[in-house]
């Protein structure tokens, strides 16, 4: 396990492959930018395999949120890492949905666990393969 966050930022882990990052709720424009090169720096440096956006400390959301949320995952995807957003809470859906945010390109998981489930298994798959 690897830890790879300074106390100002999102906590960022890596455990066996899979980047876990869990957001904040208060994440200004400056602390975002910080966030994700912080991501896709620790997702090249472990060649990490899948990537773990944990929400659950974020009572409510905007579009900035969304659009922050959809980019990560996107960064990931273009470093060859699956992502899977944990702890969405049934509030928080509901305003990503108003909003028109439906994040569709993001998977979800109900929690960090079952995300490292699914990553092991497509992992697996393809080494056998």
């Amino acid at each position: 396990m690897s830890f790879s966050a300074d106390l100002g930022s999102s906590p960022i882990v890596t455990i066996t492959g899979c980047v876990i990052v869990a957001i904040r709720d208060d994440l200004d424009d400056s602390a975002v930018m910080t966030l994700q090169n912080q991501l896709v720096d620790e997702i090249a440096r472990k060649n990490a395999h899948g990537v773990i956006i944990d929400i659950s400390a974020l009572e409510i959301v905007d579009t900035f949120t969304g659009r922050m949320l959809a980019a990560m995952a996107e960064m990931s995807k273009v470093l060859n890492a699956r992502t899977i957003l944990v702890g969405m809470r049934p509030a928080v859906a509901m305003t990503l949905v108003e909003l028109g945010m439906t994040l569709s390109e993001i998977e979800t998981a109900l929690n960090a666990d079952k995300a490292m489930m699914m990553i092991s298994a497509e992992r697996d798959r393809a080494r056998r393969e």
